[in-house]
Order: structure tokens, then sequence, then C-alpha cells
């Protein structure tokens, strides 16, 4: 028995109701061999692989299959109510699922209406109630007009605040101008929440080409890096005199990245992302009029991938997150000008890291720290992202060493486009649990069992 072992004491035995068991668990101080407690659909102890099963309690051995903490994911783009056409929280959160993932925070848009009042979050919380397969959470969102909106929706619940710098998409959620964002940050940060930042500059997207057309090469020209890495810089000197907490949203300009990582040395309170597109797919390799590789900022080239990666193992880039921001496959025209920007990732997020990873020589800790640990802790989630006694017993069984090649019609997302069609990836679901419940095995999902999810509740 290893020194993180402990034995299920007589008081907690008596309660143990499930016992998660596999020769590979991943756990806060690595992988290894263990039997997870489970008791009210909290984890009561991480044992030794050989340890009794109390009585009264059942056992699941998964074998040599990975027993993974469930995936945080922290930026969803779910679209119910007002674009249930696009997506909604039955299906979304069955693609989860499917993924492995036991919790997302929903984005504020692309919802009619967004949730950018108390009122419209008790909207959106309504239609999700009982639909959701897993535990949903839900951002605010800083308008140019809802400064007084943002102290009631935190203590509403919501988990931060999202805001554009360039236009979103969507004429309901304009974006803000440098005074604007400076007016919403002081405001959050005076209350002590979290700015989540789409971080385009507007004035470098309107200097960079204006075409439109078939070719991806086209539409990269008109979205450079520059953009990025100029919102960024504007971006942290303003949290830098502020003194305000912010997240750089989907980062996938490598440019940016001693910017992030001078900023941290200096104190800045910054956080960054990046996602599962950028990290497993290239400019290089998208066709002509291939529409559903593109997304807002774009799939850049290799070199500049290898450089996110290397942000990402130094922990200059904190955590992946898919950005699951899905249409109508009308929308994905062949014209990139066009075509609706957004890759649909839930369910593939995870293989899709993960095959990745393993070549670059990661392992599933990693993977965890990125997709389920540090998600969870920028939102405070502290019940959530890892297996450990105290969290709620929500867990991904993987087997990470299966393949398969992705075919549109077993997605369980609304429209079944996707970036990754044909691709053999690594890294089966077997079976998805939240709090302690199996809510998908072999293919078939339980009745929705996903809870609200509200901020330090």
């Amino acid at each position: 028995m290893s020194e993180k072992d402990v034995d299920v004491d007589t008081s907690v035995a008596a309660g143990v109701e499930l016992v998660l068991r596999s020769t590979r668990v991943v756990t806060p101080e690595g992988t290894r061999a263990a039997s997870v407690a489970v008791s009210g659909g909290k984890i009561v102890a991480v044992t030794a692989h050989d340890a009794a099963v109390p009585h009264g309690a059942r056992l699941e051995d998964f074998g040599d299959d990975v027993l993974l903490p469930g995936l945080v994911d922290t930026h969803v783009h779910v679209n119910d109510p007002g674009r249930t056409e696009w997506e909604g929280f039955w299906t979304a959160t069955r693609a989860a699922a499917a993924g492995g993932i036991t919790t997302l925070v929903d984005m504020p848009l692309n919802s009619l209406p967004p949730t950018t009042t108390v009122d419209n979050l008790r909207t959106k919380q309504d239609v999700a109630r009982s639909k959701a397969h897993i535990d949903v959470g839900f951002w605010g969102g800083a308008l140019p007009d809802n400064v007084a909106d943002l102290k009631p929706l935190h203590d509403a619940g919501v988990y931060g605040f999202k805001c554009f710098l360039s236009p979103s998409g969507v004429e309901e959620f304009p974006e803000l101008n440098q005074d604007q964002l400076a007016t919403s940050m002081a405001e959050i940060a005076g209350f002590g929440g979290l700015l989540i930042v789409h971080a385009e500059d507007p004035h470098e997207l309107d200097a960079a080409p204006h075409t439109s057309g078939p070719k991806y090469a086209d539409y990269l020209a008109t979205r450079p890096r520059v953009s990025e890495d100029t919102a960024i810089e504007k971006l942290i000197a303003l949290a830098k005199r502020i003194g305000a907490r912010v997240h750089v949203l989907h980062l996938s300009s490598s440019d940016a990245i001693p910017l992030i990582a001078a900023a941290r040395r200096e104190g800045v309170r910054l956080t960054v992302e990046t996602c599962p597109h950028y990290l497993t797919l290239t400019a290089e390799e998208v066709p002509d009029g291939a529409s559903e590789f593109k997304c807002c900022p774009p799939i850049r080239e290799a070199g500049n991938q290898d450089l996110l990666w290397g942000a990402l193992a130094d922990g200059t880039i904190d955590c992946v997150v898919t950005d699951h921001s899905p249409s109508t496959a009308d929308l994905k025209t062949d014209d990139f000008a066009t075509a609706w920007g957004g890759i649909s990732g839930l369910q593939l997020s995870l293989p899709a890291v993960w095959t990745e990873a393993r070549k670059r020589g990661h392992t599933l800790d990693d993977v965890v720290r990125w997709m389920s640990t540090r998600t969870a802790e920028l939102v405070g989630l502290d019940q959530k992202g890892a297996i450990e006694a105290g969290r709620d017993a929500d867990f991904a069984v993987l087997a990470p060493d299966e393949t398969f090649t992705v075919d549109p019609a077993e997605l369980h997302h609304r429209n079944r486009v996707t970036a990754y069609a044909g691709k053999t990836l690594s890294g089966v679901v077997k079976s998805t649990w939240l709090r302690g419940e199996r809510i998908l095995h072999g293919g078939e999902f339980t009745e929705p069992a996903g809870r609200l999810l509200e901020r330090n509740n």
C-alpha cells in the first residue's frame, strides 16, 4: 500500500455504496492501481487496488482501462433557447458525456436571449434544467450597455463574464471598445469577478485583407496573428492597471506567448486557454471550401502549433477547452468569408488531444490536468476536477490504446458537422459517471441527471 492509499475507516465503510477499481487511476499524485470508494455521490476514499470492498457495496472493476476524473469544459456554446436548431442542452450534454465530459459551462451567446441579465439567466436555466445529461454552469456576458447587470449576475451565480473586443458575429452581443472594456473590467474587479475575453483587435482585423472564396490561406490572412497579439497586449496593460483577474479565450497565436509569460512574471492575474483544434489540426491540411475547419481565431500553421504545445507543457497556457460552437450545416458554406465560424468538438476533444499528446511524449496525467483539474480551478469548481476524497464522483473510463475512425453519423451533437471526419483517433470512452451513477455505457444514455451549478454552490 502506498503512502497515498488509505483504508476506508469503519464509519465511512458503512456508507460506501460503490467501489470503482482499475490498474490505472489518474489521481493528483499520479496514475496508479487503486480502488475508489463512493458514497452519496462523493468520493470518500482512494484505497489500495486490492482493498477489501465494504459489505453491501457494489464493485465495478475496469481492469486496465483508465479511470479519469470527469472532464470539465468551461467553453461551450449550447445556443439554447433561441437557436436550438444549431444546438440544445439535450444534444450538447449527450455529446459531452460521450466524450467523458461531466461538467460544462455555457457561454452567454449564441442563445436568444443572451445571458446578460438575471432574467435572461433564469430563462436559460429553466430551459436547461430538464435536458442536462451532465452538470451545467453558466457564464454571463459583458456588453456596452449592461454594466449595471454585472453584479446582480455575479450574485445570481454566473462564473464570470465574457466579452468580445471585435464583432461577435451576432448582433445581440456587441463588442466592447477600449473605454467600455475598462469600465466593465473595473466593475467586475470591484466585486472579485472574472472577465474572460475574446481577444482579437478590431483595428488589426480592419487593416487585414478582406477576401472571400474557398481558399483557406485567403481566410487565414483575414485574421492575422497580430490581431490576437495586439488585443492581448492591450488587455494585459489594462488588467495590470486595474488589478483585475482576466482570462484569454481560445489562444491560437503563438506570437502572444512571450507577452503572456512576461505578464505572469510581473504578477498580472492572467490565465489562458487553447482548444483541441489548435493543437491537433493545421492550416496546411485544410481543403479548399472545407469551412467545417473555420473558427475565430483561426487554425494556424504547424509551426505555430508546435509553440502552443510548448506553452501548454511549460504552463504558460493553463488549460484546453473545446469552444464547441455549432451551427446548422447550411451555414457552413464553401466561402470562408461568409461561413459560420465554429468547431463542434465536445465528443471528440479527449481523444483528439490524447492522440496528439501521446505523440509528443505527454501522459494522461497531463491531459487530465489541462482538461479537468485546471478548468475546474479556473471557475472555482472545488468539487470537480480530481479523483480524491471529498470531490464529486464524476468519472470517465477510457481505453487509451483503442482507436476509432471518426464517422459524423455517430456523433451526438445536433448538426453532425465535424472537422475530424475520417480521422483515426486514440482513446475510446467506455463509460461516463456523474456523482456515482453511470450515465453512459455501451453507447446508451440514462435519462438526464445533470444539475445546474452556480458559483460557490
